[in-house]
């Protein structure tokens, strides 16, 4: 049973997986994990890549003489936020914490790495792709531009994420839509300061800011098609510095969030045409920077993602794995990877943790072979002996 020759690894893989959660490291800055991760792998005698993207790492396992290969890809960064969990193995980095479980996803792809390298149960190539900077940094794309699958051709590529709530042993993975593509937006807005005291000689920019933002809640509700799914947030608003100073400008910032990238694109001219025309009424100006950050993670292809739930099946039974997963508002960026080769993306149960992004998040080490195991379950059955060339 895979699961439990991985869980014999459990001892080492828990050790990783806490010494990375207690050094944490933000996106393309990855150089700590990156090497522990090369290091890993280059122990278990597996081909290694560094700096692919800037800090990603990919490994290259072969067995046999086919020509078939499959990706398995992980993320390796961390978020700019404070740990409270209170831990043993808490974040020893001031203001960084894997708030997102990748610490654990690399402890899982890890640990498939160990089990293939140790088995040979397979006949192809494997390509372990350790992605750095995926919260928003672009490090699937950085990737992508240093040539990932040019030099590391795949035939289809996999990946996973945690899911609180879910319990541990359990699968979860959505038919087509699986993530909504996400952009970050930045609204500069300049007014005219003056003295608190002497509104008459402003244009008040934070007056302006709330009203943008009270219009902007109209972008979905009145231009988005309600049979169609979208998301616009505002999640910043900066401006001010004094109690008796109006100021000069304000800062909106948030995000849209949509499955049709048309639906996006009606989103930005709607929050375009708002920004400016409310600023324009009261006399200010108003500057948007709007920018694609992910594109919507499709699972487009039924034979891959049938392989991925029957691979989880074959570790937990059919009544574990939900193989109809509404899909979810975030954002991920193996999007990016899925335009380019096609494949699937799954969900692992995490158990009762605190939810993603939260400061008192930890990543469950009990899912550990359930992730490493769907990956090894999969490249078992993918690249099965005695297929072609076998």
């Amino acid at each position: 049973m895979i699961v439990d020759a991985i869980a014999a690894y459990r001892d080492e893989l828990t050790a990783i997986r806490h010494d990375l959660h207690a050094h944490p490291e933000l996106g393309l800055a990855e150089h700590r994990t990156a090497e522990i991760v090369a290091r890993q792998l280059e122990s278990w005698g597996i081909e290694v890549h560094r700096g692919v993207g800037g800090t990603g790492v990919v490994g290259l396992l072969r067995r046999g003489n086919s020509q078939a290969s499959i990706g398995l890809r992980c993320d390796m960064d961390a978020l700019p936020m404070q740990e409270a969990t209170g831990l043993a193995y808490a974040s020893t980095n001031a203001g960084r914490m894997h708030a997102c479980g990748h610490d654990g996803h690399t402890t899982m792809l890890l640990g498939a790495a160990k089990y293939l390298a140790e088995t040979g149960n397979f006949n192809g190539r494997v390509t372990f792709i350790f992605q750095p900077a995926e919260e928003g940094v672009g490090g699937a794309l950085a990737m992508l531009g240093d040539g990932l699958f040019d030099r590391f051709p795949c035939d289809a590529i996999f990946g996973l994420h945690n899911r609180p709530g879910v319990p541990v042993g359990q699968f979860a993975i959505s038919q087509g839509a699986s993530h909504a593509g996400g952009a970050f937006f930045d609204i500069r807005i300049t007014g005219k300061g003056s003295h608190g005291a002497r509104p008459e000689a402003s244009i008040d920019p934070v007056v302006v800011a709330a009203h943008i933002t009270a219009a902007l809640q109209s972008v979905v509700a009145r231009n988005v098609p309600p049979v169609d799914t979208a998301v616009l947030s505002v999640t910043k608003i900066v401006s001010g510095d004094a109690y008796n100073v109006i100021p000069q400008t304000a800062l909106l910032a948030g995000t849209c969030r949509a499955f049709d990238p048309r639906v996006m694109t009606l989103m930005e001219t709607a929050l375009r045409r708002l920004a400016e025309g409310v600023a324009t009424g009261f006399g200010a100006t108003a500057e948007v920077d709007f920018r694609l950050i992910f594109a919507p993670l499709i699972n487009n292809v039924p034979e891959h993602t049938d392989a991925l739930a029957d691979a989880a099946a074959s570790l937990v039974g059919e009544a574990n794995v939900d193989r109809e997963k509404p899909p979810g508002m975030g954002s991920e960026d193996f999007s990016f990877m899925m335009e380019r080769v096609p494949g699937a993306y799954i969900q692992v149960g995490n158990g009762p943790s605190a939810p993603l992004h939260h400061p008192g998040y930890d990543f469950n080490d009990a899912a550990i072979p359930y992730g490493a195991g769907v990956f090894s379950a999969l490249v078992e059955r993918k690249l099965a002996k005695g297929a072609a060339g076998g």
